[in-house]
């Protein structure tokens, strides 16, 4: 019983390490949103793995179609705070943002009053 523990153990430890390095190989993370709902400000916290790496951030509605592109640039390795006003063309309802950093890309929800 007690050899069944180790490898439970074990196994759970290899998993972790396996885990955190892919963490670290990762060229977008998306640490924040704030606030969701969204008013008029949108504040968006992400860390990227590469310099030099092309991001585009989109809002998307729940069609799939392109309202507004709020950054085209291309970002140094860190985190990094980005502030957006909302476009007053965006009525309110459920939107995506879609941040693209390099060959990586993340989907989050946000709503908008």
């Amino acid at each position: 019983m007690t050899t069944g523990g180790s490898g439970m153990f074990n196994t759970y430890s290899t998993v972790t390490k396996s885990t955190t390095v892919a963490a670290k190989d990762k060229l977008l993370n998306i640490l924040k949103i704030y606030p969701n709902p969204v008013e008029d400000q949108l504040n968006i916290i992400l860390s990227i793995g590469k310099d030099g790496t092309q991001t585009t951030i989109k809002i998307i509605d729940l069609l799939g179609n392109e309202v507004a592109t709020l950054l085209n640039e291309r970002l140094n390795a860190g985190e990094h705070t980005k502030n957006f006003v909302v476009p007053s063309r965006i009525n309110p309802g459920i939107y995506f943002l879609r941040v693209i950093a390099g060959s990586e890309s993340q989907v989050k929800r946000i709503s908008v009053l």
